[in-house]
C-alpha cells in the first residue's frame, strides 16, 4: 500500500500524475457504467413490473439524483477536510454493492431504494476526484485533465450500454446488474492501495490558514460569482437535454425504430460513448489551448459546441433513416459534450484550494437536480401525457420538446462568460 505523501511535496512525475488521472478516469467510467446500466435495461424492466414512462423517469432520474446532491454536499465538506482518496474508494464500494442489489429487486419499491443506495455512493465520487486532479496538475492543464476525467463517463457509458445489453439479452436484467457492479468493489481496494493524497493548493503556491471555509461561507462566497451561478445553469441545462433524451434514447430506438436490446446496446455503445468521450477531452483541449490569453474561452467552447450540436440532434429524432440520424448523432454527441471539463475548471479558478470539493459539490447540485433529476423526470411525464394525441410517437414529441432547452443553456453560458473577468479579479 502507497503512502501518502509528505507535507512539502509539490510535484508528481509525469507518468505519476497520468497514471492517477487514468485510476480516477476509471472511477468515473464505473461510476457511469452503474448508473446508466438502468437506460438500457429499463424497457425489459418496465415490461415485468408494469411501469410507467414517468415511473421509469423518476428511477433513473429524480429518485437518484436527490440523494446523489443531497448526500453530495456533506461529503464534500469531509473530503475538503480528510483523505480525498479514501472518501473516493469507499464510495465506488458502496455504489457498486448496491448496483450489484439491485438485481435481487423483486419490486418497483425494492429497485427504487437500490437506486438510492447507488445514489448515494456515487455522491461521494466526482467532488473528491476533482479536488484531487485540481491538486495534480497545474492550472493551465487543468480543463484538459478534468475533461479527460469526465470522458468517463462516455466511457462507462459505452461499457453499460454494450455489456449490458448483450447480458440482458442473453441472461436477463437481473444478471447484468451483478455483473457490472461486483467488479466495481474490488477496484475499490485497488484504488485504495495505489492512489496517493496530493497536497491541497500545491500549484498555487498557498498554505490554508484558520479553519477551513465551511459550507455558509463557501455560498457565501459563491453568491458573489454571479459567473459560477450562470455556469452551473448552463451546465445543468446541457445536461438537462443529454438526462432526458439521453436516458430515453434506447427506448426511442426499440419503440420507434424496432430495434433489439442487444441492437441498441452495441451502436449506442459506439456511437454516444465514443463521441461523447471524444466530445468531453476535445472541450478541455480547446479550452485550455485558447484559454490562456483570454479565460472566457472557457465558456464560448460549450456554446459553440451546443450551437453546432442543436440541429444535427433534432435530425435523429426526426429522421425516419435511422441510420442516417445516429450518423449525424455522433457529431452531434461530440459537440454537445464540449461542456463539463470548462465548467468545472471555471469553478475551481473561482475559489480557493481548499474549497474546491465543495464548489465541485455545489456546482453538481445544481447540475444534477436540474438535469439528472428533472431531465427524464420530466421527458417522462410528458410522453405519458401525449399518449392519447400521438400514440406510439409521443416518447419522440416528448424529445423534441427536451431539445429546446439548449437554447437556454447557451444563454447562460453567454451570461457567465460576460461576467467571468470581474469574477476572476475578486479572486
Amino acid at each position: 500500500m502507497v503512502k501518502d505523501d509528505p507535507p512539502g511535496t509539490t510535484d508528481y512525475s509525469t507518468a505519476y500524475r497520468h497514471f492517477a488521472l487514468v485510476m480516477l478516469t476509471a472511477v468515473y467510467a464505473l461510476n457511469f457504467i452503474d448508473r446508466q446500466i438502468l437506460v438500457i435495461l429499463q424497457e425489459p424492466i418496465k415490461a415485468e413490473m408494469g411501469l410507467s414512462d414517468a415511473q421509469l423517469g423518476l428511477l433513473s432520474g429524480f429518485a437518484f439524483a436527490v440523494i446523489y446532491v443531497t448526500a453530495g454536499i456533506p461529503i464534500a465538506y469531509w473530503a475538503d477536510r480528510g483523505n480525498r482518496r479514501n472518501v473516493v474508494s469507499l464510495a465506488v464500494a458502496v455504489w457498486s454493492g448496491m448496483t450489484a442489489l439491485s438485481g435481487l429487486a423483486q419490486n418497483y419499491g425494492q429497485l427504487l431504494l437500490a437506486r438510492v443506495g447507488v445514489g448515494l455512493g456515487e455522491a461521494g465520487g466526482s467532488p473528491p476526484a476533482h479536488s484531487m486532479i485540481s491538486d495534480y496538475y497545474p492550472p493551465e492543464q487543468r480543463a484538459t485533465a478534468l475533461s479527460f476525467y469526465s470522458s468517463g463517463i462516455y466511457f462507462g457509458i459505452l461499457l453499460g450500454f454494450l455489456f449490458g445489453g448483450v447480458i440482458a439479452d442473453t441472461f436477463g436484467w437481473r444478471m447484468a446488474f451483478m455483473v457490472v457492479g461486483l467488479p466495481g468493489v474490488l477496484f475499490a481496494v485497488v484504488l485504495r492501495m495505489t492512489l496517493r493524497e496530493p497536497r491541497r493548493g500545491q500549484w498555487e503556491k498557498t498554505t490554508p490558514k484558520g479553519p477551513q471555509p465551511g459550507l455558509k461561507e463557501a455560498i457565501a462566497l459563491l453568491r458573489d460569482r454571479p459567473s459560477f451561478w450562470y455556469t452551473a445553469l448552463g451546465s445543468a441545462l446541457a445536461s438537462y437535454v443529454a438526462y432526458g433524451n439521453g436516458n430515453f434514447l434506447p427506448s426511442f430506438l426499440i419503440r420507434n425504430h424496432e430495434m433489439s436490446i442487444a441492437e441498441v446496446g452495441a451502436v449506442l455503445a459506439l456511437v454516444a460513448g465514443v463521441s461523447g468521450a471524444i466530445g468531453t477531452f476535445l472541450g478541455g483541449y480547446l479550452s485550455d489551448k485558447f484559454g490562456k490569453k483570454d479565460m472566457r474561452w472557457y465558456l464560448w467552447i460549450p456554446i459553440i459546441g451546443i450551437s453546432l450540436a442543436y440541429v444535427p440532434y433534432l435530425n435523429l429524432l426526426l429522421t425516419d433513416n435511422i441510420r442516417t440520424g445516429l450518423g449525424m448523432f455522433f457529431f452531434a454527441a461530440i459537440l454537445n459534450s464540449f461542456y463539463l471539463g470548462p465548467s468545472i475548471a471555471v469553478s475551481h479558478a473561482l475559489v480557493e484550494p481548499g474549497m474546491r470539493a465543495l464548489t465541485s459539490a455545489v456546482l453538481f447540485f445544481v447540475l444534477n437536480m436540474i438535469g439528472l433529476g428533472l431531465g427524464p423526470l420530466l421527458t417522462g411525464l410528458v410522453s405519458d401525457l401525449l399518449v392519447p394525441a400521438y400514440g406510439d410517437q409521443a416518447l419522440r414529441y416528448s424529445m423534441l420538446v427536451t431539445s429546446q432547452v439548449y437554447l437556454l443553456a447557451i444563454l447562460m453560458y453567454a451570461l457567465a462568460a460576460k461576467r467571468l473577468p470581474a469574477d476572476l479579479a475578486k479572486r
